[in-house]
């Protein structure tokens, strides 16, 4: 199976990190999400019930970003996959890479992500 939904460039402002300032602060994430299932049912049918509403795991993802905070932009990504998975049964498997382009390393960086992949 090769059909993808795939989203890009999800942004909000979390207060993820290991940092007090992070968390007071705050800052930009930024996620992408690679959602792998069969879409040969809602392409022939042109049915929004034979696929992945995005519009809903857009709103999950940011849900998720300015959300209950977490330390690492590892455990933000597993959170986001495992709630993509448990929600919309017709994913069969998700990649989701979490951006922190602000993350506080004392040098000057384009970004840092992290990228996690859970299937059933």
């Amino acid at each position: 199976m090769n059909d993808r939904i795939i989203l890009t460039g999800i942004s909000a402002v979390g207060y993820h990190g290991v940092f007090p300032e992070e968390r007071l602060n705050g800052q930009r994430f930024i996620v992408d999400a690679i959602l792998d299932l069969d879409l040969s049912v809602s392409g022939a049918n042109d049915h929004l019930i034979n696929t992945v509403d995005y519009s809903k795991v857009v709103e999950l993802i940011h849900e998720a970003i300015t959300g209950i905070p977490f330390s690492l932009i590892e455990k933000l990504g597993h959170q986001i996959a495992e709630i993509i998975l448990n929600t919309f049964s017709l994913v069969r498997k998700v990649q989701i890479t979490v951006h922190k382009p602000d993350a506080p390393v004392g040098i000057d960086i384009v970004d840092i992500a992290v990228q996690i992949e859970r299937s059933r």
